[in-house]
């Protein structure tokens, strides 16, 4: 039993993990609310009274999606070629550690006056410097959860649901809280400092575990086996196990890993579905979705949490419900043609949420009622989640396993580029609206 119990703990520690990979964007994300308002205040003269009255548009929600996208984008790229150079224990505690440290900045920030200019470039280069460490942690953490059997890919993408989730609670409990606000922003930035602590942990946990060090030291086989008592083969996922107790995995002896592009020739349609899957997520949420209003304009306690319940919430919660569907059922199959397009029949999500009861919309409104945008958000956040982890679970399963990390990182690397696209997108559907 032990070897069950330490793949039980490998699942919690796989999941843990997916949940801090994305924490850093999600309470950047989460908390446009907070930055706009420090960004919304008087310009000041030289001489000390307010500069006309007049405040700077800074286009905040677009900028943060296409500054915390290009680094992502780049890092990854570069991080598909540092995992040959630099080992991944490196890659990773040095992220986590380079992430808690600009966390902690931003939260002693919080209560430091600054003019909206610095505050802008401050934030903006926190966010750069965020993404490109999260670049190289997800990348690297993708291409360990590719060593592991499918249902672990599973379980990393849930936790990064759940990270979304985590950050708009943190955000709701700020908002409602009576604290003074500089006061709930510092609580609310502190607790993804003790979030990324608790990751690095976990990471470090993980290699001490023996049912993770048989899938780490694939090549030593044998002296794994030796790991597992004949009552102990049933782990997890009997999928993995002959009747006779070995497993089905084990490379062919002297096999060599194919080469990027050999492995990107199998399985570059997984690719391009992950890719656009995010660019329709991303090109809309949340610049076009913070914007929309309730129609209880009347109710301040409802207005006053109506973007962070009905725009955040329903989003990470549906989104982790997707990524969790896929562990019951998987369809379409991956070899199947309705996949793809169940992927592009997504773009439909773009006009709908456009004609939500957005402020001061130079579209026609549709959708007004605040019970029609939650149930277009449900749908667009539940398929974002299910279609995002069927391409991830897909791709490693037409490669052989000890390309598992080759395909982590392009998985990541398209995954990345599908949020940048959708960064840029998301100028222009902002304007439109």
């Amino acid at each position: 039993m032990l070897c069950f119990h330490s793949g039980q703990a490998v699942a919690l520690i796989f999941f843990a993990l997916g949940l801090g990979t994305l924490l850093p964007w999600n309470f950047f994300i989460t908390a446009t609310q907070y930055f706009n308002e420090r960004l919304a205040v008087l310009n000041i003269t030289s001489n000390g009274t307010s500069g006309g009255g007049t405040t700077t548009d800074y286009n905040f929600d677009s900028w943060m999606a296409l500054l915390s996208q290009l680094p992502l984008l780049l890092f990854t790229l570069l991080n598909s070629f540092l995992y040959q150079w630099v080992r991944e224990r490196v890659r990773v505690v040095f992220s986590l550690i380079t992430i808690f440290i600009i966390f902690a900045l931003t939260a002693a920030l919080v209560s430091v006056p600054m003019q909206p200019d610095t505050f802008f470039s401050v934030t903006m280069t926190s966010i750069w410097f965020i993404n490109m460490c999260s670049a190289v942690l997800q990348g690297s953490l993708f291409g360990v959860v590719g060593l592991f059997p499918h249902r672990y890919n599973t379980l990393f993408m849930s936790g990064q649901g759940l990270a979304g989730i985590f950050a708009a609670v943190a955000m709701l409990s700020s908002i409602l809280c009576d604290a003074e606000k500089s006061l709930a922003a510092l609580g609310y930035f502190i607790t993804p400092c003790v979030a990324t602590l608790g990751t690095l942990l976990c990471y470090l946990l993980l290699p001490h575990l023996d049912f993770a060090r048989y899938y780490l030291n694939r090549s030593r086989s044998e002296a794994s086996q030796e790991l597992l008592g004949s009552s102990d083969k049933k782990i997890l996922n009997g999928k993995d196990l002959e009747a006779n107790g070995k497993f089905l995995g084990e490379p062919q002896e002297g096999r060599e890993r194919s080469s990027v592009l050999g492995v990107f020739k199998k399985i570059w349609l997984m690719a391009l579905c992950v890719t656009c899957v995010f660019a329709v997520t991303v090109s809309v949420f949340p610049v076009v979705t913070v914007r929309v209003q309730t129609v209880y304009k009347d109710n301040a306690a409802w207005d006053k949490v109506f973007t962070c319940t009905c725009c955040f919430i329903v989003f990470n919660a549906m989104d982790l419900a997707g990524r969790g569907t896929p562990s019951l059922v998987q369809w379409p199959s991956k070899g199947s043609l309705l996949f793809p397009a169940t992927v592009v029949s997504r773009l439909v999500f773009v006009p709908l949420l456009m004609m939500c009861n957005v402020e001061n919309s130079r579209l026609t409104v549709l959708f007004s009622h605040d019970a029609a945008f939650v149930a277009i958000m449900a749908l667009f956040s539940f398929s974002n989640g299910y279609l995002a982890t069927l391409c991830m679970a897909y791709a490693p399963q037409l490669v052989h396993r000890q390309d598992g990390e080759t395909v982590g990182s392009l998985m990541t690397f398209f995954l990345v580029l599908g949020l940048a696209l959708g960064a840029s997108l998301s100028f222009l559907l902002g304007k439109l609206v």
